[in-house]
Parts: structure tokens; sequence; C-alpha cells
């Protein structure tokens, strides 16, 4: 694809370099934004990361060969300044930036290298949400599950439908590593031309609020959006509740198609203050200032789609769905009031489609488990273990009110036994609410490690317990000696809940990820404890 093809419709000043402009028509090899990934005759970005400044890496992009070099900050070209350029282009120029002989790039200007980066992207990999319908999916709690839940509803209708979340990306059969919940706009926007090359008709997105805020998704066409709740979280990012829900809301006012739906959760205060914000028409879309198709979902507060007299057991739930006058039965194998939540925001997905009910409900009987999403592990134990990705205070509050109702719904008596840590260099704020709650709600707490990154376990541990007023917990640092003690604590008839990493497979101390597994960890604790038990026999 040509230089020009790739830059067309995006913003940039072309300031030096290409003074006859034939080089917007020579044919690039690719796009990178690490100047390790810049092939001869590629485009670079440089981006600024949150630790690393890609324009510090440009002279190494140039001498691997880069075109073309998109930046934002004049001052890194100058320093040392460049020679002038011959009359006539690009040819035999030689010194350059850092010694280099030859060729000479060129260098273009841009207010906001993400922004530029989107729609480069969005460029070179043909426009794919033009050719398969994106559905996103927002929200502090619940977007794995739900994004999970949409993609067996569009299943169940027969679609082929593409992934994009926190564990794994799906392209059929195809199972890609998630290195985050939503990746790079240049990897993005190549994941939804694979999942186009391969026939897929839908893909369901997971859309976190970093990357609305670097504008990972940028120039995609959503045809329906998911707000599922916003509770603290990534304060440490967006420092304010506000900046974090203007993040959010940029999924519904700038990257919402005109004839798109906006699916929102009006139990969430922040919920309602978006519904608010978009029937007011003061969100400002591609299209103009407009108010999308809006469907409400919610339990406690009047919704479009409604849930009631609903049955929460260890073997599933069943409620009463309402839409439009009309009931429906949903059942499903998966444990929770948050689950019913996340069944509400798919189900509610499903009709904005124009998804038969019929099917809508098969698709949701067909999620047994999601993995470190309130995910039952069951060695032979004679208690209820469940690994859980909570690692915010709302969300550590929701599991275990869950397993409250779980233990009020069965017989006999029983502890709730709850384990979980805070991560390093993130929102320090939510550590001791996270060990007031905890406490508060459990019979007994277990603090321990959550990746410590580059903070002392122990400190982080400190914190997390000056919020805690009752005596019902023990700190253990080592994540592992935690996780054994917790099960041998476990007895008949109890709860023990493994939170904070979920389906996550490491641990991340001292900038080095670990092999870490909750879920297998808990299972060979448990497995070692009615070894034991039958030993002794």
């Amino acid at each position: 694809m040509k230089l020009g093809d790739i830059l067309s419709g995006c913003e940039y000043e072309l300031m030096r370099g290409d003074e006859d402009g034939g080089v917007l028509t020579t044919e690039i090899s690719g796009i990178a934004y690490d100047s390790r990934k810049v092939t001869k005759n590629g485009v670079f970005v440089a981006v600024k990361g949150e630790h690393l400044d890609g324009h510090d890496f440009i002279d190494d992009a140039v001498k691997r060969g880069a075109l073309a070099v998109v930046h934002e900050k004049e001052e890194h070209l100058t320093n040392p300044p460049f020679p002038p350029l011959p009359k006539g282009g690009r040819g035999g120029v030689k010194g350059g930036r850092g010694g280099i002989t030859g060729s000479s790039p060129i260098f273009l200007t841009v207010k906001d290298s993400r922004r530029t980066l989107a729609c480069m992207a969005n460029n070179f990999y043909k426009r794919p949400s033009e050719d398969i319908s994106v559905i996103g999916v927002t929200g502090t709690n619940g977007k794995t599950t739900t994004s999970y839940l949409i993609k067996a509803i569009l299943e169940a209708w027969k679609k082929k439908a593409g992934l994009i979340g926190t564990i794994t990306y799906l392209i059929g059969d195809r199972q890609y590593p998630a290195f985050h919940t939503t990746p790079e706009s240049l990897e993005f926007q190549g994941l939804l031309q694979e999942m186009v090359s391969a026939g897929c008709s839908h893909v369901v997105t997971e859309v976190s609020s970093h990357s609305l805020s670097q504008r990972r998704v940028d120039h995609t066409r959503f045809v329906v959006v998911v707000f599922t709740n916003l509770t603290r979280d990534h304060l440490d990012f967006h420092e304010t509740m506000e900046n974090y829900f203007a993040a959010k809301e940029r999924l519904f006012t700038e990257l919402l198609t005109e004839a798109g739906t906006a699916v929102i959760n009006v139990d969430d205060e922040w919920g309602r203050m978006l519904l608010a914000d978009l029937e007011e028409g003061t969100g400002v879309t591609d299209q103009g200032n407009r108010c999308p198709a809006l469907i409400t979902y919610g339990i406690d507060r009047k919704a479009d789609i409604a849930a009631s007299q609903g049955e929460d057991s260890l073997t599933g739930l069943s409620f009463t769905l309402t839409y439009e006058g009309r009931t429906y039965r949903m059942d499903s194998p998966l444990i929770g009031i948050p689950n019913v939540y996340n069944i509400l925001a798919a189900v509610t997905v499903g009709i904005a489609l124009h998804i038969p009910m019929e099917v809508i409900q098969e698709g949701i009987r067909n999620v047994n488990n999601v993995k470190g999403r309130l995910e039952r592990v069951n060695a032979g134990q004679d208690f209820l273990c469940i690994v859980d990705y909570a690692h915010t205070p709302d969300a550590l509050e929701r599991l275990i009110l869950t397993a409250r109702e779980l233990l009020h719904n069965k017989d006999g008596p029983g502890r709730i036994i709850t384990l979980f840590g805070c991560g390093g260099d993130r929102d320090r704020g939510k550590r001791p609410v996270m060990g007031e709650i905890a406490t508060r709600l459990s019979d007994f707490v277990i603090i321990t490690s959550d990746n410590p990154r580059s903070e002392n376990p122990g400190e982080i541990i400190k914190e997390i317990v000056s919020g805690i007023a009752r005596d019902n917990y023990t700190p253990v640092p080592d994540r592992g000696d935690a996780i054994h003690l917790a099960v041998e604590k476990a007895g008949a008839g109890d709860i023990l809940l493994i939170a904070g990493k979920g389906h996550e497979e490491y641990q991340e101390i001292k900038g080095i990820r670990h092999r870490f597994s909750d879920g297998e960890a808990v299972e060979e604790a448990i497995r070692n404890k009615l070894s034991e038990k039958s030993a002794k026999r």
C-alpha cells in the first residue's frame, strides 16, 4: 500500500524530507510503533507510553530503514540539527540523523501520535470494521463474562464470531494470548482484518478505559456498545472518577455508528448519567450531535429489559426476564447476582441485533464457566471454592455478598474465607477500602500478594491492613503459601474465595513475570489436603 493511501484522512503536517511529494506514492512495507519492529521502507510512529517515549527511539527506527517517521515533538528532531536537503527530494543525503548515510526519511508532524496511528492502522488494514459487525463492551466489572455470553448467543444464531478481551483473542478455532484487554490500534485493526478474512460476521470486544483514552479503537465502527457499570479502578491512570467516566463515554458519543445501539445498565449511577447525556444529545459523534438508539437493563430500577423472581444456587441461576410486556425464563449454569447483570447485558445485545429469544436463551445456557470469573474449582473437596478476578472494592464486595447469598440458600452452617491482595504500582487509595470490605463481610481473611510489581509486598499489605477494624485476618505475603493456608482452614460447608488474579497465569515481581495460576495452586492444595486425610485413615 502506498504511504499516501495509508495517510488518507489522517491529520499530519509534512515537516521535511519530501519536497517533491514522490515518497507519498511509494509502497511501504508496514507500520510500527516499536522501533525494533521497523522494517525497511516501513513507517515508524513515535508514541509516548507510560514508561517509554517512542520519540527517544527515532534514531533506531531510521537505522532500521524507516521510510517515514510520524512524531509529535519537534525538539527530538532538531538536536542534533539536520543538514539541509538538496533540491529534488530525498536521495543522496549524507550524514542525516545519527550519521545515517543514504536516503533520508521524511518526517510528519502530528498533534497526537496515537490518533494518527489509529487512522493509519485502519487504512493499512483496509477499514475492516466496515466488513464486520463490531460489538463493544465497556465498564469496570463484567466485561469478560458479558463478552463470552454475547459470543455464545451469536454462535447459537449460527454466526461465526471473534472475541478480543482480557483472557484471550479468539478467531474461530484460533486462540492468541491477550497482552492487553484491548490491544494497541495497530494490533486491534489487524485482528479485525484477520477475523474478516476468516469469515467472521461479528466480533465482540472488551473496550478498556485505557484504550479509549489512548485512542486504540478510534476509527472503528461499533454497531452495539454496552456499559456494564463504573466503580473505582485505574485512578492511578485517570486520577478522578470523572476522567474515568469521560474515557468510557467516548465509546458511546464518538465511536457508535449512526444506526448503532447503546445498551446501558441503569442500576448503576454512572449508567444513569450516561443515559441522561445521550438522551439530551450532549455527546458529539462522528455523524454530529444526536441521540443513539438506547436500550436499558436492570434489576432494581425501571428498565427496558428487567430481571425478577430469581433463584441463585450452587448449581446455577434462574430468573424471569421481562421485555415489551412479555416474560421469558432465563436459565444459566453461572452463579451469583453479578452474572444476572452480565446475562441481562448479553440478552439486550441479542435483542438489539434482532436475534430470536429462543436462540438467546440457548446461548445463555451454553456458557458453563468463564475462566477466573466466579469460576468453581472442584477437586473432590467438601467446600465450595471460587476463583475470581475481583480486584476492585466494588467487585470484591459483590463477590463476598454473592458467597453470602449462596450460604443462605444452602442447607447447614458455613463460613466465608476470603483470600486477596492488591497490585503494586496501582491505585493505592483502594487498598484500605478493600481491607475493610473483606474483613467486614467475611468470616476470615488471608491478605497476600497480587502482582506486587516494583513494590514491597509487605508494605502493600500494611496499607490494606490500615483500613481494617476487626481481627479476623492474617497476612501471608507469599501467595502460594496463602492459598495452602486458606485450603487448610476451609471445612465442610464453607465457601473459599480466591480473589484478585482470576485467569492470570503469572505473578509480576520486580519486573519479572513468574509462572503462577490461582486455579492450579488451589487445586493442588486441595488434592494435597485430601491425600493427607486419606493417609491418616
